[in-house]
């Protein structure tokens, strides 16, 4: 039973219109909200991180949900359940790590537990005012397809992790930045409807999703995804960069015309169904995209 199965039966359980983009988008409240939750031996390891780090990451990684659906991120809630041997310094520094990733953002509550093993929950609450939000499903034919920047670099860090390496792609992996300008520089200027995702399960996961929900196919070059040239030292250095998850990059589908600074120009939507790189048709993608339920 893969994650996205369960996420539809949870959709035709509830039949809620809510559900499907990172973000449920609340119009009455002017807000969007979302949730994600880490845990330990699953999405981190205490071996290759610490305290600070861990919650520097565990806000990044919320703040980028909101980032992908084009509000201002301003309020988190933490959800943290804790085993009995965990003491006051790992709890200051996890909270000075969250406090450092959420510069302009308000933690606002939250619950503490115990547990088996350390748990994370958090709650982010964006705010819509004077911004578009974004949706999946509205990548149109002729608009381009851009990111903000590098992919690879946090699967190759994880990579290095196991093999006891510590270099410039494991502080990428330890260490994600949500990219919020880039996400403002869109949803404060555009006025059409437009698409984007972050890349936290992949850069082909983000692409597959927004093409199947748009009724469309991506035809992405290559070519023109930017990404570290010492990443070519590693075999499989292409796969890395296509289905290598956690770089916390976000992928739009906007208007040709419409200018982002600082973005990557990738491809393009066309008419059809899926994603192709270069040509070629991507099928049988589920094999190497990230599954967080085993089989």
């Amino acid at each position: 039973m893969k994650e996205k199965e369960f996420i539809k039966i949870i959709s035709n359980t509830l039949k809620s219109e809510y559900i499907g983009d990172d973000c449920a988008y609340l119009k009455d409240l002017g807000i969007v909200i979302s949730q994600d939750n880490l845990v330990e031996d699953v999405h981190f390891s205490m071996k290759f991180t610490d305290a600070y780090k861990l919650g520097y990451k565990s806000a990044m990684v919320n703040i980028s949900d909101i980032a992908a659906s084009g509000a201002e991120p301003k309020y988190l809630t933490i959800g943290l359940s804790l085993p009995h041997n965990i003491g006051n310094e790992f709890v200051e520094n996890f909270y000075k790590g969250l406090k450092a990733a959420s510069d302009q953002i308000t933690i606002v509550g939250g619950d503490l537990t115990g547990s088996d093993k350390i748990f994370i929950s958090i709650t982010a609450i964006g705010l819509v005012k004077d911004r578009k939000i974004s949706s999946r499903k509205n990548a149109k034919l002729g608009y381009k397809v851009i990111v903000s920047g590098q992919h690879g670099a946090s699967a190759a860090g994880l990579k290095d992790l196991f093999e006891g390496k510590q270099n410039k792609f494991t502080d990428v992996h330890l260490m994600p930045e949500a990219q919020v300008n880039f996400s403002s520089s869109i949803s404060q200027n555009i006025n059409t409807d437009y698409a984007m995702m972050d890349t936290s399960d992949g850069l082909m996961d983000a692409l597959l999703q927004i093409a199947e929900a748009s009724n469309v196919m991506l035809d992405v070059d290559f070519e023109k995804i930017p990404y570290d040239k010492d990443l070519e030292k590693y075999p499989n250095y292409k796969d890395l960069i296509l289905y290598g998850g956690e770089d916390y990059q976000l992928v739009a589908c906007v208007p040709k015309d419409f200018e982002v600074k600082n973005s990557y120009e990738i491809g393009k939507v066309i008419e059809g169904h899926g994603v192709q790189i270069n040509g070629e048709k991507i099928l049988n993608a589920e094999t190497k995209l990230y599954n967080h339920f085993k089989e």
